[in-house]
Parts: C-alpha cells; sequence; structure tokens
C-alpha cells in the first residue's frame, strides 16, 4: 500500500520502518519541527537517511499540510505518536482516511500521559488503541484493540518498551491491512466509561509520605523512569526508583516515621509509609546521576521531604 506517516521519535521511526521492511510506498512523512536545542527527531532522521519527502510543519491546519499529504496520493494516513492537533480536513484526505496510535485501552485514559496513569492508579491492566482522530481528544472510532496485563511490579518502562512499543508497532501493521481492505469494523466510544487525564509532569510525581505504601509504590512505578517520582533530602530534589512495597498489617508494626530512611544497603533503601515500606533500588540527587542507594550519602534515620 501506499502510506502517509504522522509522527514522531522512536515510536514513529519503528512504525516507519516495519512499513518499508515489508514493501509498502512511504509517500510522505509528516513531524513535527524540532524545538530548539532538542535532540534529532528519530522518525525525521529516518526518513532523511532514507530519502523520503518530508515536511515539518508547526501546524497541521496549515493549508500547506493539507496541500502536501493530498499531493502524497496515500491509500492511507497513519499517525505514530502525534502531539500536534490533526483536523478533519487533513486526516480525510487519504483514500481510507487516517489511523492513530494510542498507548490505553479508550475510552478509559484519554490524553498524553496514557502509560503512567494506569500504574499510578493500581490499574492491572492496560493496552493500546487503534483509532480514527477525531476533533476530540481520543475521542474517535476504535478500529483494533489490544491488551496486556499489569504486574504489581511493572514500571512504565516495562509496560511500554517491552509490550506497547512492540504490540504497537505490530497494531498499526494489523490495522492498516483490515483498513485499506475493507474488513475492518468501528465502534463508537462508550462515553460513560470514558476518563482523561493530564500530563504526568514533576508537579504530579512529587511523593507524599504521608499516602499509603500502596499509592506510593504506584506513583513511583508509573513514573520510572520518567518523569521520576520524587521527594527532597536537605531541600534538594531526590528522585527514586525500582520500587517495591513490603507491607505491614499488624498494628503497630510500621517500623520509623512516615518519610523515615530506616535501612541502607549496597542494593536498597527502605522508607516508611502508612501500611508498610518502600524498597527503592535507584536514586538519583539534583543534578547526579541514578545510582544505588549506598552512593547517596543517606544516612538511616533520615526524614525524607521535610
Amino acid at each position: 500500500m501506499r502510506i502517509a506517516i504522522i509522527g514522531q521519535q522512536d515510536f514513529g521511526k519503528a512504525v516507519l520502518e516495519a512499513f518499508l521492511a515489508r514493501g509498502d510506498e512511504v509517500a510522505a512523512v509528516f513531524c513535527a519541527p524540532e524545538k530548539e536545542g532538542a535532540r534529532p527527531d528519530a522518525l525525521r532522521a529516518a526518513a532523511g537517511e532514507k530519502g523520503l519527502k518530508l515536511y515539518q510543519f508547526k501546524s497541521l491546519r496549515a493549508p500547506e499540510a493539507a496541500q502536501a499529504l493530498a499531493k502524497a496520493n496515500a491509500d492511507i494516513g497513519i499517525m505514530a505518536f502525534v502531539l500536534q492537533f490533526a483536523p478533519q480536513e487533513f486526516v480525510s484526505i487519504p483514500a481510507h482516511g487516517t489511523i492513530q496510535y494510542h498507548p490505553s485501552l479508550l475510552p478509559k485514559f484519554r490524553g498524553p500521559s496514557s502509560i503512567n496513569w494506569p500504574l499510578i492508579k493500581g490499574e492491572t491492566e492496560t493496552g493500546l488503541t487503534i483509532f480514527r482522530p477525531s476533533d476530540g481528544l481520543d475521542e474517535g472510532a476504535v478500529i483494533l484493540q489490544k491488551k496486556t496485563p499489569v504486574s504489581a511490579d511493572d514500571t512504565l518502562g516495562t509496560v511500554y518498551f517491552d509490550r506497547l512499543f512492540p504490540m504497537g508497532v505490530a497494531a498499526m501493521l494489523e490495522a492498516a491491512d483490515l483498513v485499506v481492505a475493507g474488513r475492518h469494523k468501528e465502534a463508537i466510544q462508550d462515553e460513560t466509561r470514558a476518563s482523561y487525564e493530564g500530563w504526568c509532569r514533576e508537579g504530579e510525581a512529587r511523593i507524599n509520605w504521608a499516602s499509603h505504601v500502596d499509592f506510593i509504590h504506584n506513583l513511583i512505578r508509573g513514573c520510572d523512569p520518567a518523569p521520576g517520582a520524587w521527594t527532597t533530602h536537605n531541600g534538594e530534589k531526590l528522585q527514586l526508583f525500582g520500587s517495591k512495597k513490603h507491607l505491614v498489617r499488624a498494628f503497630g508494626g510500621v517500623k520509623g516515621k512516615v518519610g523515615e530512611v530506616t535501612a541502607i544497603s549496597a542494593s536498597s533503601m527502605f522508607i516508611t509509609a502508612q501500611g508498610g515500606q518502600i524498597e527503592v533500588v535507584k536514586g538519583k540527587l539534583g543534578s547526579g546521576k541514578k545510582v544505588s542507594p549506598a552512593e547517596l550519602a543517606i544516612a538511616a534515620g533520615t526524614i525524607l521531604g521535610s
């Protein structure tokens, strides 16, 4: 088939390479312009290396963007990690329209941080959706969904890089084949089940040690590796990674005060919370590197976040 790729970064690059590897023709590649000082966009770099027709419009609303997509004469548009708004007059141009990837089971967890929030909220299942882009945020008709379980110790990194990334690339190929062949079905999203979550950034990633150990564990793993759940030590930001939780069910059985570092070894650090303790295996203090707890120079008895 003849396709147009709209996307960016590593996922966009992987989708581009997957279509090329099986012999599809990429008529045009659209990716957002890089911000000044940012690292080169992986999709843009790959398209350039392969000599593909490349466009970097500041807005996909621009008439020039629609003209470029029309000129591509694509069978289908493939949106692979797109943060720019794509209006209907743009996405409807290819002969079979456009399909888009979203890393959650829509209509749940619409929004830009849809991998973080299922983990932070303690979900035991997540997945991905291939859908029709609409003028509403992640509200279009669903074409294909894939599910994956979430274990108690999964992180953002394991869920995305080990499952949702490769599953998503394969799902884009599968959905494109179904749509171009006219064998797909489109299901309208159930708005009664819909949820929207905004960005998971520094403000959302701050740890409140007075929270229950379950919530803190989920926050750390849902922000691991990015944006990195954090607390403070002597007024300096301390990010924590590699969380495990240890529940204490006996009344009065929790060792130490809330936020207290009760033990440190070469491989882990234990911090008290409501109902148990959090064990972490890596930390990043200030602008330093991610290191083992023993390298953080934090003494047992220290109260974090105070």
